[in-house]
């Protein structure tokens, strides 16, 4: 048995191993698995040539055969903030907004909201204006048309 190549599978296999642990999040787990299949073809003795290949195919077929369901158990479903909610929403000035002065605040969604205009011109209480963006903790607003 050449020690060598045993010793190179399973440093191998042992450092993918670690890096999976370390992330959590499904990288290496599968080339661990393709070390694993080349460790136990050196130590029966087979070629080089065949370990390597047993690497890659063991690999690539745990890649493909465990993929979508790796996928589908990490998935994680976005939640809306506050802020996603509000944005293309329609809100009523509650202050004039007034960007040199930097005041101004929006009634949207049952929250008042610090605003600013997205053309920089004043806008007067009581306007109906629709959410474009958020900037920090400001809702960027422009006049309803």
């Amino acid at each position: 048995m050449d020690w060598k190549l045993t010793a190179l599978w399973l440093g191998l296999m042992l450092v993918l191993s670690l890096l999976e642990a370390a992330t959590t999040q499904l990288v290496t787990i599968w080339f661990a698995l393709g070390a694993l299949a080349a460790l136990l073809a050196s130590i029966l003795h087979a070629p080089l040539w065949l370990q390597i290949t047993l690497f890659a195919v063991v690999s690539t077929a745990a890649l493909i055969l465990t993929r979508p369901l790796a996928k589908k158990l990490t998935r994680t479903d976005k939640v809306p903030t506050n802020a996603d909610r509000v944005l293309n929403q329609v809100g009523v000035v509650q202050d004039a907004i007034d960007n040199t002065k930097a005041c101004g605040t929006v009634l949207v969604g049952g929250s008042v909201w610090s605003a600013r205009s997205a053309d920089g011109e004043p806008i007067a209480q009581g306007a109906s204006v629709t959410v474009e963006r958020i900037e920090g903790v400001k809702l960027i607003v422009s006049v309803k048309e």
